[in-house]
């Protein structure tokens, strides 16, 4: 009989000695994601199974075939160069939002190739990050799709007039609230089927 993806990635994970949290820190996902993935009830795209190839340091064709990707959730993606801001904000918005897969970045580019390859509906974007100012990620975020939603998420609120030059439909100061997080879900230009709010 052959494995299932969650067996696979339950083996691997356990042969490392990784616990779900530490494979989740990893990823920069939520632990729940690890554990859902694990028994079946959902599974990671593209993107995340080549991050999840390369943690866990093994071919990413072993997954391939064991993935069936029908059924389609609304991909949420934060942004920020600081670990700990990125960790903090994507544990509100998976709390909030537990029928949305939630993805983390630290890097602006990798984030672009994932809205390349997946339907991002909604963006949460650090403005001051290294090499690529978040403003400018926006803007190619929304040449990939222009209705991805996006909301900038930043500790200075002087940005706030620019920002809404770019596109973007909201504005949050850090550290992200559940409170800011539910007030600017009800202000999106693209309203998001199945968030579960």
């Amino acid at each position: 009989m052959n494995e299932s993806f969650g067996e696979i990635l339950k083996r691997f994970r356990t042969e490392k000695n990784l616990s779900q949290q530490q494979l989740a820190d990893m990823l920069f996902v939520e632990r729940a994601s690890i554990a859902n993935w694990e028994t079946g009830r959902r599974t990671p795209d593209a993107v995340l199974l080549l991050r999840i190839a390369k943690c866990l340091d093994v071919d990413v064709n072993i997954f391939m075939g064991t993935i069936d990707n029908t059924v389609e959730e609304p991909n949420i993606i934060m942004v920020d160069d600081e670990k700990i801001i990125l960790k903090g904000g994507m544990s509100v918005v998976s709390h909030l939002l537990p029928n949305a897969s939630v993805t983390g970045f630290t890097s602006p580019t990798e984030a672009l190739s994932f809205a390349g390859a997946n339907r991002v509906h909604l963006a949460y974007i650090d403005i001051e990050m290294g090499k690529l100012h978040g403003l400018d990620l926006c803007r190619e975020l929304l040449k990939i799709n222009p209705r991805t939603n996006v909301i900038f998420l930043t500790a200075y609120s002087d940005y706030a007039l620019e920002a809404w030059d770019t596109g973007a439909c909201g504005f949050a100061v850090k550290p992200l609230t559940a409170k800011q997080v539910r007030d600017q879900l009800t202000r999106l230009r693209f309203p998001i089927r199945g968030l579960g709010l």
